[in-house]
């Protein structure tokens, strides 16, 4: 979960490059960058140039929301419309890992283990799809990559913050 002042986003942008590893990179997006963002869908493609502030902006990058979550932690889900906290009863999906934990005592120590009963639901809260004031976290990926790398202008911005 991202704390943050209202009117900013913290960016979780995740370089689908194969010779990157697939790092993930933190980035806060506030201001009219955050206004850009609002109303935009889990699925959507944004500009890069609306993520990061300063020398630190994805110019030339195009990213794709891949989900997000509030200021509670609650995750944003692709098949609930609007942008609304909604108690949704799932099975094993999203946001739910299908069983539940079970506290034996075997052999004078008590042990944790996974029961998974077939059939198992459970009424969880989630998000809707689409991005507003409550959102605190958005997730993204790279669709098309610009002229650097995401390494380069990530690194020049942290570089120059120390002195």
């Amino acid at each position: 979960m991202a704390v943050g002042q209202q009117g900013e986003f913290v960016a979780v942008v995740n370089d689908t490059d194969p010779t990157s590893g697939g790092k993930s990179y933190s980035l806060k997006i506030s201001g009219n960058n955050h206004a850009q963002l609002l109303g935009k869908k889990i699925g959507d493609t944004v500009d890069g140039i609306f993520v990061g502030e300063g020398e630190q902006t994805l110019s030339g990058y195009k990213l794709q929301i891949t989900g997000g979550s509030d200021k509670t932690g609650t995750p944003l889900r692709r098949d609930l419309e609007g942008g609304s906290r909604q108690a949704v009863l799932v099975t094993q999906s999203v946001g739910f890992k299908g069983h539940n934990l079970v506290f034996k005592t075997k052999g004078g120590e008590k042990k944790r283990f996974r029961y998974k009963p077939d059939g198992l639901r459970k009424r969880r809260f989630f998000r809707g799809n689409t991005v507003n004031q409550d959102t605190r976290q958005i997730n993204l990926k790279v669709i098309d990559s610009g002229n650097k790398s995401l390494a380069d202008i990530l690194s020049a911005g942290s570089e120059e913050a120390p002195e």
